[in-house]
C-alpha cells in the first residue's frame, strides 16, 4: 500500500471506527475529524490515530484535518433528519465542500460512502435521493482528484443500529413482533468486507472513476432477518408482517418517538429491493456466521445469569 496517511469524515461512527483499525493494521495513519474529542476518547488507543477536534462544515478545519494526507474518506450519512442537519446538508453539502478541499489542497483521492439504490432523479426516499445527487457531484466535479465511491446494502457487524436494535425491540415485545415492510428484500453485508474494499481501492487505479456496489452473499426478506436475529438471541416471537396501510401508519407514528426508530422515508427507502444485480460479485461473509459472534454470547452470558440466580433460590 502506497498511501502512507488518510483523512476520515465520519470516522467516529460505526463504519468509521473498524475501517480505521483496519487501516492502522495496514500501517496507514489516520486523522479523524469529530466536534467533540473528548466524547471520543476512546478512539486514542488505537496507534497511528489522530483526533482533531473541529466542524467539518468550516474549511479552516478541514484544512487541518487533510494537511499532508494522501488520500481523504467521506463516511458521513444519516437515515434521518434532525434538526438543521438535512439530508441535503448531510449528503450533498458536505462531500462538495469535501472535495473542493482536497482540491485546494491538492489531495488527488477521495473515496466518498454511497447507498445501494442511491439515484437522484428516481430513487423512492429523500435518504436515496440525496445519496444519489452526493454520488454523482463528486464524480461529475472531481477533474484531478481520482473518486470512487461505494454502494453498499445495509452493513451488519458489532455495534451496528441493525441487528442489535432489532434484538433490543424483539427482547421487549412480547409474543408477537409487528413488522413493517416484511418482504423488503436486502443483502446485508459485513462491516469488516466493507472495510477491506476501501482499502484495496486506496491505490488501486482500476477503481478510479468507479461506483461500486457491497452486498453480502445472500438475499434475505426483512421478515426472514428478523426470525433470524430472534433465533440467534433465543427469544420466539411471532412476526407478524403488517399491510402496507398499517406499515404507514406505523412509520407516521414512529417518526415522532424520541430517536424516530421508524420514519416514512425509511418506509419510502424499502420499497426498493437492497440487493445487487444477478451475476453480480458479492461480499463473502454472511450474516448466519457473524451474527451470533455478538448477540448469541451475549444471550448465552443471559441464561447463564438467570440460572445461577435459580441455582441460588431457596
Amino acid at each position: 500500500m502506497k498511501t502512507r496517511r488518510v483523512a476520515i469524515f465520519g470516522g467516529t461512527g460505526f463504519v468509521g471506527r473498524h475501517l480505521s483499525a483496519r487501516l492502522i493494521d495496514c500501517g496507514v495513519e489516520v486523522r479523524v475529524l469529530t466536534r467533540n474529542a473528548q466524547q471520543h476518547r476512546d478512539l486514542k488507543v488505537l496507534p497511528g490515530l489522530t483526533l482533531i477536534e473541529g466542524d467539518p462544515y468550516d474549511a479552516g478545519d478541514r484544512a487541518r484535518l487533510v494537511e499532508g494526507c494522501d488520500a481523504v474518506i467521506n463516511l458521513v450519512g444519516i437515515l434521518n433528519e434532525h434538526g438543521a442537519m438535512t439530508f441535503r446538508k448531510a449528503h450533498v453539502e458536505l462531500p462538495k465542500v469535501i472535495l473542493e478541499t482536497c482540491q485546494k489542497q491538492g489531495i488527488g483521492r477521495l473515496l466518498h460512502m454511497s447507498a445501494l439504490n442511491a439515484d437522484a432523479n428516481k430513487a423512492s426516499s429523500l435518504y436515496l435521493r440525496s445519496k444519489g445527487e452526493g454520488e454523482n457531484l463528486v464524480h461529475t466535479y472531481a477533474r484531478d482528484v481520482a473518486v470512487t465511491s461505494f454502494r453498499p446494502s445495509v452493513i451488519f457487524g458489532p455495534e451496528d443500529s441493525f441487528t442489535n436494535r432489532f434484538a433490543g425491540l424483539l427482547r421487549r415485545v412480547p409474543l408477537a413482533f409487528p413488522l413493517a415492510c416484511p418482504d423488503a428484500r436486502l443483502a446485508p453485508v459485513w462491516v469488516g468486507d466493507v472495510s477491506l474494499a476501501f482499502i484495496q481501492a486506496l491505490d488501486d487505479r482500476c477503481s478510479y472513476g468507479q461506483r461500486i456496489d457491497l452486498c453480502g452473499p445472500k438475499d434475505y426478506t426483512l421478515r426472514e432477518i428478523v426470525a433470524f436475529i430472534a433465533s440467534t438471541i433465543g427469544v420466539r416471537r411471532a412476526v407478524i408482517g403488517l399491510p402496507d396501510w398499517a406499515a404507514r401508519l406505523q412509520a407516521r407514528i414512529m417518526e415522532w418517538l424520541p430517536g424516530k426508530p421508524f420514519t416514512l422515508d425509511n418506509y419510502r427507502s424499502l420499497q426498493v429491493p437492497s440487493v445487487c444485480p444477478p451475476g453480480a460479485e458479492r461480499c463473502p461473509n454472511s450474516m448466519e456466521a457473524l451474527v451470533p459472534t455478538w448477540l448469541g454470547d451475549r444471550h448465552h452470558e443471559i441464561r447463564l445469569q438467570k440460572l445461577r440466580a435459580m441455582a441460588r433460590r431457596p
